[in-house]
């Protein structure tokens, strides 16, 4: 009976969610078109707020922790492990006060509705995995982008997805870069628990899965290497998901 339930329920869930992307997807075009990034940045809030509430029919209530934490008035590298693509939609609603960026792969920023538009017009950075320095330049320009206007980049340094939630290795390529050219940004770890069993089977999905975002401590940067920054923010995550 419970198999049976998981079908119904993902079947619905995964027709909400596909309605969302594309009905926000007109609406962010004319956010754009009448208030500019403002305009367009709010639909993308709403869009993720509706994205994350929605989990309900799956039986998931996400918990937000730590946001407290956040300093002020200052840039952000948001250094996060990454379980599915449903990491984004905390980020997003969650540090929507901190006007968040992402790292993406060029291929999403065109076909998929109301995500490719986000990051396209975001001013996120589309990085061509094959193409080292176009991927350095695209980093380089987020970087100092955020560190004129006070706005955050979120940064996965695993490189792709873990399907079993387990933290891989950190990389330390993009955070180093983001940290030469956001000299002010404080970085912070953010852990994200459950996603990866969201999709565990694909198809039908978890049902009631346990869900948390949270913030951890900012990392202080004085006196430490980019490969020691890198090694404490995945050492902190992986301490708050219990895998130490």
């Amino acid at each position: 009976m419970k198999k049976v339930l998981s079908y119904i329920l993902t079947s619905v869930y995964y027709l909400v969610f596909g309605f969302l992307l594309v009905f926000f997807h007109p609406v962010q075009m004319i956010g754009w078109k009448i208030w500019g990034y403002p305009g367009q940045k709010k639909a993308v809030e709403i869009l993720n707020y509706l994205i994350i509430k929605s989990l309900i029919i799956l039986g998931s209530v996400p918990k937000f922790k730590g946001f407290e934490k956040l300093p002020a008035g200052k840039p952000l590298i948001i250094v996060s492990n990454h379980q599915s693509q449903y990491d984004i939609p905390p980020v997003v609603w969650g540090f929507r006060a901190c006007f968040p960026k992402f790292i993406s792969k060029i291929e999403l920023g065109k076909g998929i509705p109301s995500i490719s538009y986000n990051l396209r017009k975001g001013q996120s950075a589309l990085i061509d995995r094959k193409n080292r320095s176009q991927a350095i330049k695209e980093i380089i320009k987020l970087g100092r982008h955020i560190e004129a206007n006070n706005y955050s980049a979120c940064i996965f340094p695993e490189g792709t997805r873990s399907k079993d939630g387990r933290v891989k290795k950190f990389k330390v390529g993009g955070i180093e870069t983001l940290l030469k050219t956001a000299p002010s940004a404080e970085v912070v770890p953010f852990a994200i628990h459950g996603n990866h069993l969201l999709q565990l089977n694909g198809f039908p999905m978890g049902i009631g899965t346990k869900l948390s975002y949270t913030v951890l401590d900012p990392v202080s940067r004085e006196n430490r290497t980019a490969d020691e920054i890198t090694e404490l923010c995945e050492q902190a995550i992986k301490k708050e998901l219990g895998q130490l």
